[in-house]
């Protein structure tokens, strides 16, 4: 799960800060029956427990997920790991454990963690990187990249994960803002960060180079594969020493850009820790709800297909981690190369964008691949149309567990989930917050609105960052009193499910009439000939603003704008009506995480006459 939309959070989660001391169960939870719930042995099968009690049971006092407000009035894991450091080291204990599987290689837990200690020993004692210095990496989904990240925590460094698909001059932009120490960078990132490398003096260090180029490296870079110390590390030899702090910066991750240039948004060590938590109370959670005590069973394999530098791909990471897991990865997304691997491995846990997801299942239909080993599908990273529960349902009955979330840059990767029963049964919804996480739905103002009404989503909690780097006006813009302005357009349910109607600047204005372009898009992808859809709205000179829809459809489908306007109008009052559709068997175009750019596709239409 990681980055998409949902519904949840207490009431009770909008109140006034508290120091210290653990959190009672009846205040956090707000929607207990009877109040808070004691703990006690989980149960280990028959009928599950609802969500509401399975948070109580492992929030409660002395449980794993016991809650308290830190002296910044934030709510905060009461135990676990407080740096990112902290919760690597403990992955030595799953030794020969296989972690990360690619064409190009892989790693077995012990191997990973020798790597990555061999690697943030030579960037402290060889490239004399100190505690707070910046580390770029810019990579496709290599092991390497994992090696790259944990070694730069391990360090005491600032990752600074940048978007592997991006040009010379977006690199170039991003990199001027973080001012790295050092690129860490695959052959095919090379050229394109070279040229900035060599005019500010940054040293690099390259994985995967491909073809050796003529003349060699670019002056101050070298080879992984031709460091001995790196490629055969000592697994005896620890992580360099020196201290990192819970208050110290661990990451800088850039935000996709759909509506403008990226911002760096920081993370401490503290908000990453808290975001490693996340998906490990959520799959106790989900196992709870499934009548299973939480940590039976073999760990699970997980098909990676999120972008490492994307916090949707974090939540998958830290959860694979968390329980010893396995990632496969892949090198590009193909649906029947992703059935392969999946009965190549044994693939347990499907992670990606609802579009991939979609392709997959509709790839598995007509092969007729039963998908038997996979007992998880997660997505997340942009919107999942509601029919995709309700396909995964209707082809594969209970046994494949859908999961959804809602999370962001901003939040370090999901903050809200919906899965299971719960999931089928509100599919609009993307569920309920963690343990650490306080959900606002905001009106005019910031003044909390009544469960039903619509406002913006405002969140706070550990795994926020602090702000964005070097942006101290829009970090001031996006921050007001610790809560983060999502943008989001959102309702809560009296049960404390979140669901998120739009993003602001989506939603339509036509004649005054609010349209949410996630309603229409939902009611667009139930139509059988349609793949994708999305909807924006455009000028009118008359109302202000019209609806309008760019459809792709499946290959040699047969349908016409009028047709899927129809559609539309059977289930949607009048004024939510595209006015205009194109159809096309295009694909749309999105953004590496999945993100429809609706600022490329309203050129697809000329302005209105009056």
């Amino acid at each position: 799960m990681a980055t998409t939309g949902a519904q949840g959070g207490a009431a009770a989660r909008s109140g006034g800060p508290r120091s210290g001391g653990p959190v009672p169960s009846g205040e956090r939870l707000g929607r207990t029956p009877g109040g808070p719930v004691p703990g006690g042995r989980p149960p280990s099968g028959g009928p599950g427990v609802d969500p509401g009690r399975a948070e109580a049971l492992l929030t409660a006092p002395g449980a794993p997920f016991a809650v308290v407000r830190g002296e910044a009035g934030v709510l905060e894991y009461a135990t676990g790991p407080r740096t990112l450091r902290e919760f690597v080291e403990t992955v030595w204990a799953f030794g020969e454990r296989p972690f990360l599987v690619a064409e190009s290689g892989g790693y077995s837990y012990g191997e990973f963690l020798a790597a990555s200690c061999a690697l943030a020993r030579r960037l402290v004692d060889v490239y004399g990187l100190r505690p707070g210095d910046r580390a770029a990496i810019a990579m496709r989904n290599h092991p390497e990249w994992q090696v790259a990240f944990w070694a730069a925590q391990l360090a005491g460094l600032v990752a600074v994960p940048l978007n592997a698909w991006w040009t010379a001059e977006e690199f170039a932009y991003a990199l001027d803002d973080c001012t790295p120490r050092v690129l860490l960078v695959d052959g095919e990132r090379l050229e394109r960060v070279a040229g900035w490398a060599g005019a500010h003096g940054v040293r690099g260090m390259v994985f995967h180079e491909g073809p050796r180029r003529e003349g060699g490296l670019p002056e101050g870079f070298e080879r992984f594969a031709d460091l001995d110390e790196l490629t055969s590390p000592d697994p005896a030899a620890g992580p360099p020493d020196v201290e990192v702090a819970p208050g110290a910066d661990a990451t800088v991750i850039y935000t996709s850009g759909t509506t403008g240039r990226p911002k760096g948004a920081v993370a401490t060590q503290l908000a990453q820790a808290g975001a490693a938590m996340n998906p490990r109370f959520q799959a106790a959670a989900s196992m709870l709800g499934r009548g299973v005590i939480p940590g039976q069973g073999p760990a699970p394999v997980t098909l990676m297909t999120f972008p490492f530098f994307h916090v949707a791909a974090f939540t998958s990471v830290y959860a694979a981690m968390g329980a010893g897991g396995t990632l496969v990865l892949m090198r590009k997304w193909d649906a029947g190369r992703a059935l392969a691997l999946i009965r190549e491995h044994g693939v347990t846990h499907y992670a990606g964008v609802p579009s991939t997801a979609l392709q997959l299942l509709d790839a598995a239909e007509e092969s007729g691949d039963a998908l038997e080993s996979l007992a998880a599908l997660n997505t997340g990273g942009a919107a999942a149309p509601p029919g995709l529960v309700g396909g995964l349902t209707a082809r594969h009955g209970s046994r494949i567990e859908p999961r959804n979330g809602y999370g962001l840059t901003e939040t370090s990767g999901g903050v809200l989930a919906n899965y299971g029963a719960e999931y089928r049964s509100w599919p609009e919804s993307v569920g309920r917050p963690t343990p650490v996480t306080e959900v606002r739905i905001a009106g005019p103002g910031g003044a909390p609105l009544a469960d039903g009404e619509v406002g913006e989503l405002w969140l706070r909690g550990q795994s926020l960052v602090r702000g964005y780097w070097n942006d101290r006006a829009g970090t001031q813009l996006a921050f007001q009193d610790g809560w983060f302005r999502t943008g989001d357009l959102a309702v809560r349910d009296d049960a404390g499910r979140v669901g998120i109607v739009d993003r602001i600047k989506d939603m339509v204005i036509r004649g005054g009439e609010n349209v949410y372009c996630v309603e229409v898009e939902g009611v667009l992808h139930d139509h059988p000939a349609v793949l994708d859809a999305a909807v924006l709205g455009v000028p009118h000179p008359v109302l202000g603003e019209e609806v309008a829809a760019v459809v792709q459809v499946r290959p040699g489908a047969a349908v016409s704008p009028e047709e899927l306007r129809d559609h539309v109008r059977a289930v949607l009052a009048g004024f939510k009506v595209p006015a205009r559709v194109v159809v096309r068997e295009v694909a749309l175009p999105r953004n590496a995480t999945g993100k429809v750019l609706k600022r490329e596709l309203r050129d697809v239409f000329p302005p209105s006459r009056p």
